[in-house]
Formats: C-alpha cells, sequence, structure tokens
C-alpha cells in the first residue's frame, strides 16, 4: 500500500465534480469578459525566480537537475513564466492582452489550512494597460466571479491597497534621518513587514519595521498612520509626489470599480503590501469577511515593471490569482459549495440480447446533450437497479428482450419508483427529456 505524499491531494469524483463546477464558473466569467484562456508548462528553468530572489528561494521549490545538466522546478506561480510568454511574442500580440488560466502549482512549504504543497488557481492578467479601468476591470472580474458561486458581499472583502503609499511614506521617513542613516532603510524590506503585520504580533510587527531602517518612533508612527486606513490622513501627512499620485491613482481604480460593479466589494486596507518585490502599484486581497478561513481567497495587483526585467519592452499589468483550496472552504462556510455526489440523467439496462437496441438509445441520449450509462460488465438486471441508483441516476431505461418482443422499453423514474412503457422506435425521439410523462 502507497500513501499518499504530504501535501498533495486526491479528489475522488463527487469532490472533483464540485471542484469542476467551480472551476468552469471562474472560467465562464473570464470568457465572458474577453480573456483568452492560456497553456503552460509544469516544469521551467529555476533562474526563473533565483535571478530575482536569490538562491535562498530554492528551499521552497521543487527543483532539481534534470538529464540534461538544466537546474529546473516545478513552477510555484505563474507571473514569471506569462512574462515570458509576453516577452517571445510581445510585438505580434495585440494589446491589451487578456488572459486566463487554471493549472496546479507546487511548492514546498509547511502544509496549513488552506495550504498544500500542490494547489490549484485560476490567473487571470491585463497586460498593456497602464489604466485604472485595467485595475477596475480585474477586480469586478474577481467580484462577478464570486457572485456567480452564489456569494455576496456579506461573504467576502477586497482590501485594496497601493504599494507607492507605503513606498513613499518609507523615503520620507530616509529623508528625515540624518547622515548615513538614511542609506540603511530598505524600503522593500519595509513593505514586506507590512505585509507580515497581522501575522505576528504587535512588537515583532515594529521590530520588522526597525530592521528595515526606521527608528523606534518612526515605526510606531508609521504603523498607526498605515492602521487608520484613511487616505485623507497619508495626505495631510505628506505631500511627497510619490504619494499623492499613488493615493490620486488608488482612487480612480475605486471610482472605476464603482461603475464597473465592484466598488461595494472593496475597503481601502493600507496594511495590504503583498509580500512579492514585483508588485508596483494597486493591489489587492480578498478573504472570508468572517475571518473563519484564516488565509486569502486571492491576491494580486499591479506588476509593471516585470516584462522589462525579463528583457521585453516596457508593458503594464495587473492580475490577480484565486486558489481553490481556500475559495472552496469560504463556499462551504457560507454554504454555496456545490452537492459532492454523482448526478446521471440516464441509466440504460440491458436485459438479455439487447446490446443494438441499447446502445442506439444511449447514443441518442447522449447526442441530445444528456449524461448517460449503460452496462459494460455484463451485470444482472438487479446488479445493473443498485449500481444506477448508486450513481443518483434520475430515470432507467429497461431494454429487455420481452420489452422488445412487444416494441416498447420501459422507463422508470429513480424518485417516485413510477414506471410507464413507451414504443421502442419512438424513445427517445426529438424529445428534449424524455421521461415518463411523456408516455403515461
Amino acid at each position: 500500500m502507497y500513501d499518499r505524499i504530504k501535501g498533495f491531494r486526491d479528489f475522488y469524483p463527487e469532490e472533483m465534480g464540485a471542484r469542476r463546477e467551480t472551476i468552469d464558473t471562474l472560467e465562464g466569467t473570464a470568457r465572458r469578459y474577453g480573456f483568452r484562456e492560456i497553456g503552460t508548462p509544469a516544469l521551467e528553468r529555476a533562474e526563473i525566480w533565483t535571478d530575482k530572489s536569490g538562491d535562498d528561494i530554492v528551499e521552497e521549490l521543487y527543483a532539481f537537475e534534470d538529464q540534461g545538466g538544466r537546474h529546473v522546478t516545478m513552477v510555484p506561480e505563474l507571473t514569471p513564466t506569462v512574462a515570458r510568454l509576453v516577452v517571445a511574442k510581445q510585438q505580434a500580440l495585440s494589446k491589451p492582452i487578456k488572459w486566463f488560466s487554471t493549472r496546479p502549482f507546487w511548492r514546498y512549504e509547511q502544509v496549513q489550512q488552506g495550504r498544500q504543497r500542490e494547489f490549484y488557481q485560476t490567473n487571470v492578467d491585463i497586460f498593456g494597460s497602464s489604466e485604472p479601468e485595467a485595475d477596475a476591470e480585474i477586480l469586478a472580474w474577481a467580484a462577478d466571479a464570486l457572485t456567480s458561486l452564489g456569494l455576496t458581499g456579506e461573504h467576502f472583502d477586497f482590501r485594496i491597497s497601493h504599494r507607492d503609499i507605503l513606498g513613499g511614506l518609507f523615503e520620507e521617513y530616509a529623508a528625515e534621518t540624518a547622515g548615513d542613516a538614511a542609506d540603511d532603510i530598505d524600503v522593500e524590506a519595509g513593505i514586506r513587514a507590512v505585509d507580515k503585520s497581522e501575522k505576528v504580533d504587535r512588537a515583532e510587527y515594529l521590530r520588522l519595521l526597525e530592521n528595515a531602517g526606521l527608528t523606534g518612533d518612526q515605526a510606531e508612527e508609521f504603523a498607526s498612520l498605515i492602521e487608520r486606513n484613511d487616505l485623507d490622513a497619508v495626505l495631510a501627512h505628506t505631500d511627497a509626489e510619490r504619494v499623492t499620485e499613488a493615493v490620486s491613482n488608488l482612487q480612480n481604480v475605486l471610482a472605476a470599480a464603482e461603475d464597473f460593479g465592484a466598488r461595494e466589494y472593496c475597503t481601502v486596507s493600507l496594511d495590504t503590501a503583498r509580500g512579492l518585490d514585483y508588485y508596483t502599484g494597486v493591489v489587492f486581497e480578498c478573504f472570508d469577511s468572517t475571518g473563519e478561513v484564516s488565509r486569502s481567497i486571492f491576491g494580486g495587483g499591479r506588476y509593471d515593471d516585470l516584462i522589462e526585467s525579463y528583457g521585453g519592452q516596457p508593458t503594464p499589468a495587473v492580475g490577480v490569482a484565486p486558489g481553490y483550496a481556500t475559495l472552496s472552504l469560504l463556499c462551504q462556510r457560507a454554504g454555496v459549495w456545490p452537492d459532492e455526489e454523482l448526478a446521471t440523467e440516464y441509466y440504460v439496462l440491458q436485459v438479455g440480447d439487447t446490446r443494438p437496441t441499447a446502445s442506439r438509445i444511449t447514443r441518442e441520449l447522449r447526442a441530445a446533450g444528456h449524461v448517460v450509462e449503460s452496462d459494460v460488465a455484463g451485470r444482472s438486471f438487479g446488479a445493473q437497479m443498485n449500481y444506477a441508483d448508486s450513481i443518483n441516476a434520475e430515470t432507467v431505461v429497461i431494454v429487455g428482450e420481452q420489452d422488445l418482443a412487444n416494441d416498447e422499453v420501459t422507463i422508470k423514474d429513480m424518485g417516485s419508483g413510477d414506471q410507464v412503457t413507451a414504443p421502442v422506435d419512438d424513445f427517445p425521439g426529438e424529445r428534449e427529456r424524455p421521461s415518463i410523462d411523456d408516455f403515461e
């Protein structure tokens, strides 16, 4: 007996059916917005990540040397891969580029609620527009996708911020610091500290801010200002161009989100920072409004410099990536997760030497778009009825030798137990969904 590897999951048909329905909802919403599906490899050169984040990141990857001597890794996230695709055909691609994909990723992380080592996400990205409308469309897609699942604003909250508000405030503190100490200000480390603020206690948060170069008083003042989530208070604190432009951009995104139908789900949350350094502007995360699901449902934002950093022409970009581990937890908590049960519309039961007729009925029902099963194991009448019940067949069509001798088939409604006979040459016919009601 072989055990499943820790951090990896199996999905039996019942659960996979619910997951597929959820994935189809998100992807169908993306298609309605004009996003086009792409496919990407499971394996990439590890340098795509180590060149940007250093060799230490290898500890978080499923990385190895392949038989060709290449340092490769199972893909831990999609954004660098999609950047590579854009760079490869940048001149030929019409702008804006609107892509989506659903696929697995792999990270060697500590397994916990909503976090596995293999996980699935739907990534949705727009390349080639720096306008607030692009950010707002990503937010609108996310809101539309979640509400299409049956969720409402009572179930989730989009927390939205801007990286340059944090970065600009850090720069201002650096300017206030006399002498060489200003050189010790690490803006990106400070933003990463903000990203961790809800995961650590306040003393540890302030210590991280001080490690990024702030004094104790500055760290306390900065943390207090950010916690207010008040854009007017930020503007009253500073007139630094980087900050004022960021506030204006964030306000413009929220105004566009209002027109696109997503503003009601958005809350300004300045301690939403996103830990990855490639984010450049508006960033956002979605959380369970009750806090029962501790991890974010999704995260995303703007990464305007990434395409250029991979050798392409300067190309603004914004995207988001819902993960199905946390999304399923949110839907279950809200009571809108699809039923995890098998669904079969028809089971065509064979008794005796009736395969040609049974197969013809099966083909015609499938051609009409129905989910249909028939016997492929040579089972008895009773065994076939038990199987039909186990797969939740709504209707059983009994094709028996005696029935055919009378030019009939028997139709049984599995819910009520009622059954009638129907002329074999008239079944299923042109009916959209034949049932016993058509022949009573």
